[in-house]
This record gives C-alpha cells, structure tokens and sequence, in this order.
C-alpha cells in the first residue's frame, strides 16, 4: 500500500524592490543600510511582531541605484544623518510640521504647478527649482542618449528573474522612481512578454499629473496595452504638503486598469499622511525617509510581508 505524503507548505520568497526618485545619492551600499533603517522602523511602528520577522529579510532588500548612471555623482550622506537619526526617534508630526504642511507658500507652489501642468509653456515662468526639475524630467523622458533606457534596464536585471522564478514582490518607487518602475512594468509586459505579478507601492509619486501621464509607456496604445499588466495590488501613498505629489489620487487616473482586469485593486493614502523630515532646511514633506518611517507605509508593507 502507498503511503500518501502529507503536502508541505512552501512559503513563496519575498523580495523587496526599491526604486529612489531624482537626484544624486548617497553609494548603494550606504543609502540601501539607511532606506532598510527607516523601512524597518515604519513597520515597527504598525507591527512590531512583523518588524522582528523582517529584521532578517535584508538580502531581500534591493536598491536600484540609477542616480549615479543619471549624474554621474554621489550624495555625501553625511550632513542627513542626524536628521534621520532625529526622524527615527520621532513618532508623529508635530503641531509646527502640520501647520508647515498646509502653509501658504505650499498651497502657493501647489498651484503654480498645477497651471505648469495644464500649460506646459507656463513652466519657463515658474520658479527655478520647478523649472529644475522640468528638465530632469524631460531629460528622462526624451530618453537623452539612452539614459532612461539604460535605467530602466538596470531594475529588469533584478526584477526580471524574480519573475521568472514567480517569486512574490513588493516593488516600492518614490518620486521619480514610480515613473521609472511603471514604465518597466510596462516594457517586460508588452516588449517581453513576462507573465507573473508584483504588488506596487508608490510613494510621493508625480503620476497624478497630466504632464507625467501623457508621456508615460504605453499611453499611446489602445486598450489594454496601454498599460502594464504586471501588477497585482497598488498602494499610492501622498503626504499633505507634497507638491510633487500634486493630484494624490492615482485611482481616479488610472481606474482603466481594473476595469480591464489588470490588477485587482488600487488604493489611494493621502488623508492625514505627514511626512515629518526635517533638516536645516525646514521640512520636506516629499523626502523619502519621512514616508518609510510612516507607520501608514510600514502597515501595507508588515501586511505584505506577513502574506
């Protein structure tokens, strides 16, 4: 008589995939040790249990270091580091950070880009730092010599096998970095053909904005080709006061995806979200450290890791 072995339960590996917004970086290694610090203690802070089990998790943890390749320069992390040590010992927003977040001058630049965004030609008059950032985008976007091109080549390299061995992923992007993930998404998608799914988490993602939307891949197709079929669940979260962030609601914009059945859901976080990093500078609602140590992130990030 055969003897039945009882099934045993293999637990998918998970991989945590994060890709940094524009401008230079501190080397991989150092700003790879600082986004798991702040990462970790997000988590902590909604559930310390699952902030234990992912303690051990970080050579599952992988940064897509395009900076250096776009500027050809490193950050020197240096001058952030008490200010990161400061945000970690520091559980919530303060009176002066919400008040910061919805000041005059926030709403003031919220609006002047939100006219650049509908009149494009309306940027040259904006002030420099928005007209900075204009021309990092466009750079990215004309694909100058390549460069995003090569970009995104550098996440295909580590999320292509991941897929393949249909490992279970969590693709985290800021800022810029959500551009650069979806348009990757989109590319393995519709130019390779890979099959599988990643959970997407978008953090002060600029997709809201038409300007960013009409050129992303895909956009000029129809039907379902026009987006990624890559994902499974998306998670966007925009900080009050985060300009880049300038429409915070990705579900409004990109509902086309779930009425084609692409992914299953996707899920807007803005209301009540703060972004507390604070340098010499003042506030930053839109740094990347502020919105890993959210225990709003860290929630959808222990939830993830705990399925």
């Amino acid at each position: 008589m055969r003897i039945e072995q009882p099934c045993k339960h293999i637990m998918a590996i998970k991989q945590i995939i994060y890709v940094p917004g524009k401008n230079p970086k501190p080397e991989t290694a150092q700003h790879r040790e600082l986004l798991w610090r702040t990462l970790v203690e997000g988590v902590r802070r909604a559930d310390s249990s699952a902030a234990d089990a992912l303690q051990a998790g970080y050579p599952q943890f992988h940064l897509v270091g395009w900076n250096y390749l776009y500027y050809q320069k490193h950050k020197d992390i240096t001058p952030d580091i008490p200010w990161i040590d400061a945000l970690i010992n520091k559980h919530g927003p303060t009176r002066q950070d919400i008040s910061d977040a919805r000041s005059w001058n926030i709403w003031l630049s919220r609006v002047m880009l939100a006219l650049g965004d509908h009149i494009h030609l309306l940027i040259r008059f904006l002030p420099e730092a928005v007209r900075s950032t204009a021309r990092e985008i466009d750079r990215y976007f004309n694909n100058s010599e390549g460069v995003a091109s090569n970009i995104r080549e550098l996440l295909k390299q580590t999320l292509r096998p991941m897929l393949q061995q249909q490992q279970s992923v969590l693709l985290i992007g800021h800022s810029l970095g959500t551009v650069i993930a979806y348009d990757t998404l989109w590319e393995l998608s519709h130019e390779e053909g890979l099959r599988g799914k990643v959970d997407f988490l978008t953090l002060g993602s600029p997709m809201g904005m038409h300007y960013i939307q009409r050129r992303l891949l895909g956009m000029n197709e129809d039907g379902a080709k026009s987006y990624p079929r890559l994902i499974r669940r998306w998670f966007n979260f925009a900080a009050e006061g985060d300009v880049t962030a300038l429409n915070k609601n990705l579900k409004e914009s990109f509902q086309p995806m779930f009425e084609q059945g692409l992914l299953e859901s996707i899920e807007d976080h803005s209301r009540g979200i703060y972004n507390y990093f604070r340098s010499d500078e003042g506030l930053n609602c839109h740094r990347s450290y502020g919105y890993l140590v959210s225990p709003a992130v860290g929630s959808v990030i222990a939830d993830w890791w705990k399925h």
